[in-house]
């Protein structure tokens, strides 16, 4: 090869890497704010829940019930969640699912028993896991394939920042009476799915008429895919580690150490500014190196950072760790679903793939709090903390002999020019 072929390949080459990737589809930013609204509306309602549960004079157990019950109620309907997907179409079960948690939050303002606001609350979990795996699937249809892991990354982002700003404007309104953030919460949700109605109403969400119609994705098939079954395990351990001991042991060992509610909230707000900081980040480089590297750093990061911070003793190093941990999850979530996504494909529906996804994550963050706190009241904080890393370590190994799905464009170099 001459000189001047080389230089041929070699502008053809940098052409080919620095072609513009494809901008988000407007009808994802329209899925991202809606996104955002139901993250604040959650948080408006978060710091009061307990509080209002505790106001029908029951002990803490109880009110920690009513926590956990949307929880479970999510777990358990997500099966069905993910057939109704499949069967009727991501937009109307995304729609119903905003206005079954919008009547369920209404109603749970105006509970006049303990009883009722257990069920009532519960109830909204059925409608939580309907949008959430519709909300998956539509992202799957939407996002074109050479973004997904940025796409992920902008609605991970719109729940993360609603989170935050969600219970400073419901400690707010909690001042008003401890039922407000509730009905607050509902007008949020019945607003973002009329503005989710009109702006998701075009052909575009309907497959081609004229294209042969794929099979939807059965649960069996994607199971015997390596890349799914590690994005399970990931799934479960992210759940386990990040939305589990991280919301509900952290705080408490924060206080227990340090003798102080306010280090409980730092440490929280400390690890969703490094798992900001990372969705700023992994997204694209999901795109770009690939969804493997980026889960496997994830994983070890999150082990190592949330793994050694029961042995912490100084307020800096606690603040460090949480950090660090925060940073674990903001590389994980993004390329992970991206991973989902990526099995599932643009050309079929995967409603029961993206529902057994979700209910990895929830419930490791049903079962990680659990059996952590009965390790912390046998053993202490040093030891839960350890076998929390454990688990994120054990996570690993699938991803270790799971395939890459990331499809890379061909450089046209290497079809013009040859060798």
């Amino acid at each position: 090869m001459g000189p001047l072929s080389r230089g041929v390949r070699a502008a053809c080459h940098h052409a080919a890497v620095q072609r513009p990737r494809p901008a988000i589809p407007g009808e994802i930013k329209v899925l991202v704010a809606a996104a955002f609204v139901i993250a604040v509306g959650f948080g408006l309602v978060a710091p009061v829940l307990p509080a209002y549960a505790r106001s029908f004079d029951v002990g803490v157990a109880a009110a920690s019930a009513v926590v956990s019950a949307f929880a479970f109620f999510r777990l358990l309907f997500a099966p069905v969640g993910g057939a109704l997907v499949t069967r009727l179409g991501e937009r109307p079960v995304y729609l119903t699912g905003l206005l079954v948690v919008a009547a369920s939050s209404l109603a749970t303002a105006f509970a006049q028993s303990y009883g009722q606001l257990l069920v009532l609350r519960g109830l909204g979990g059925i409608g939580s896991t309907m949008f959430t795996v519709s909300a998956m699937a539509l992202l799957v249809r939407l996002a074109p394939p050479a973004i997904r892991g940025r796409v992920s990354s902008a609605y991970a982002s719109a729940f993360l920042i609603g989170g935050m700003l969600g219970p400073v404007f419901g400690g707010l309104l909690a001042q008003f009476g401890l039922r407000l953030p509730f009905v607050v919460y509902a007008v949020a949700l019945v607003v973002a799915a009329l503005v989710v109605a009109l702006r998701l109403s075009g052909a575009a969400l309907r497959p081609d008429p004229s294209a042969p119609t794929a099979p939807p994705l059965a649960l069996r098939v994607a199971l015997g895919d390596s890349a799914y079954r590690a994005a399970l395990a990931s799934g479960f351990a992210n759940g386990w580690a990040n939305f589990g001991v991280r919301v509900a042991v952290l705080p408490q060992f924060a206080i227990a150490v340090h003798q102080g509610p306010w280090v409980a909230g730092v440490a929280l707000a400390v690890a969703a500014v490094g798992t900001a900081g990372a969705l700023q980040v992994s997204g694209r480089l999901a795109d770009q190196v690939g969804r493997r590297p980026l889960v496997l750093v994830g994983l070890v990061v999150t082990a190592g950072g949330l793994g050694v911070i029961g042995l912490s003793t100084s307020l800096l190093v606690l603040l460090v760790l949480s950090l660090v941990s925060g940073v674990g999850a903001g590389l994980v979530n993004p390329a992970q679903q991206a991973t989902v996504a990526d099995v599932v494909g643009t050309e079929r529906s995967g409603g029961s793939v993206l529902a057994a996804f979700q209910m990895a994550q929830d419930l490791g963050a049903i079962v990680g709090p659990i059996l952590i706190g009965v390790v912390a009241d046998v053993w202490g904080y040093g030891p839960a903390f350890v076998a929390t890393g454990a688990v994120s370590l054990v996570a690993v190994v699938p991803w270790l002999l799971a395939r890459e799905t990331l499809r890379r464009e061909p450089d046209p170099a290497d079809d013009t020019l040859g060798t």
